[in-house]
């Protein structure tokens, strides 16, 4: 399954502490946690030795423990003590599987199995969003699959109904054409257009927004924003916004969004809350939609030439390999 080669999402990186955290990724039960070395692991939520939930343990001395006999395995998987026997010193094959981790865009990444080629992390913008202040949003938990969602988050054509009055309006709910070409890590748009009565939280008048949207992997996608000049508050208002999608099941996924703006002021949960607003919007629709896994073959669902990116999505997922959250 090339699924469990991709990077995905499971937490933010400060919920993840010496406490094991219970997560499930592509319908796999995990544990996270944190040794005093502040390094993340991920492991299944199974010990071994009788298939006890890890994350009902605690970590002692460094190691998790389990909550049936007390077992405990260090930070590398490797069983260090057995209670009921006081003087064993475990074999190396008392051992937990370990998963790759990484750290980024606050959150943290886990990687279930390398593949031929190493799998990049989804890319949150460069330089330009380098120099913007960051805040994430979430998580959301959505019963719908995860390409659902990536699908909405590229669809300029439900503004005017889904968030009318915010982003779109029913008098103005024209697609101009824009292009749609791809890249080495996915696909991009670029001439993305939208007529916007509150493009953000700063809005002080409704605005044409130039917007470029970009999927970075198949559960991740970034789209940058910029309103017309005096539309805003804050002068020079720019923003981008990452979508990061943990796939749970086939049918169900947890979403955080990573913003990247123009103001250094606000609070964050201001800017979270706007965050909240649009896209609590979006979830009753999302999880409407049947079925909820997306259909890959372009005949199942109708199209118009509104739907190129959501179209093009299709096609890179299929060409991509993709099995797990689509149909």
């Amino acid at each position: 399954m090339i699924e469990a080669s991709l990077w995905h999402p499971l937490a933010l990186a400060e919920q993840v502490s010496s406490a094991p955290l219970p997560v499930t990724l592509l319908a796999q039960p995990l544990v996270l946690w944190r040794s005093a070395d502040g390094v993340a692991h991920a492991w299944p939520d199974r010990c071994p030795h009788r298939g006890a939930k890890f994350s009902l343990g605690q970590v002692v001395n460094d190691r998790l423990e389990c909550p049936y006999h007390g077992w405990q395995f260090d930070g590398q998987g490797q069983c260090r003590h057995v209670p009921a026997l006081a003087q064993f010193v475990p074999p190396a094959t008392h051992c937990v599987q370990t998963y790759r981790v990484q750290e980024a865009h606050g959150l943290v990444w886990v990687q279930l199995t390398p593949g031929p080629e190493e799998a990049p992390l989804p890319a949150f913008g460069g330089a330009s969003v380098t120099a913007l202040r960051a805040v994430n949003c979430g998580p959301y938990d959505v019963a719908t699959s995860a390409p659902r969602i990536v699908e909405n988050f590229l669809d300029m054509a439900h503004f005017g109904f889904v968030h009318e009055g915010w982003l779109g309006t029913r008098d103005a709910t024209d697609v101009p054409e824009y292009q749609v070409q791809e890249t080495p890590t996915g696909l991009l748009a670029t001439g993305c257009q939208a007529w916007q009565p509150r493009s953000n939280l700063h809005a002080i008048a409704p605005a044409r927004v130039e917007y470029t949207y970009e999927v970075t992997a198949p559960y991740a996608a970034v789209l940058a924003k910029v309103p017309e000049a005096g539309s805003t508050a804050v002068d020079g208002w720019r923003e981008s916004i990452g979508l990061f999608i943990c796939p749970v099941t086939p049918e169900s996924s947890r979403v955080w969004f990573r913003l990247a703006v123009a103001d250094f002021e606000t609070p964050d949960e201001k800017l979270q809350a706007f965050q909240d607003t649009i896209f609590t919007q979006d979830q009753p629709v999302l999880e409407s939609q049947q079925p909820k896994t997306l259909p890959l073959d372009l005949r199942a669902e109708l199209h118009t030439v509104a739907d190129k990116m959501s179209s093009s999505y299709r096609r890179y997922l299929q060409r991509s390999g993709i099995t797990f959250g689509v149909c």
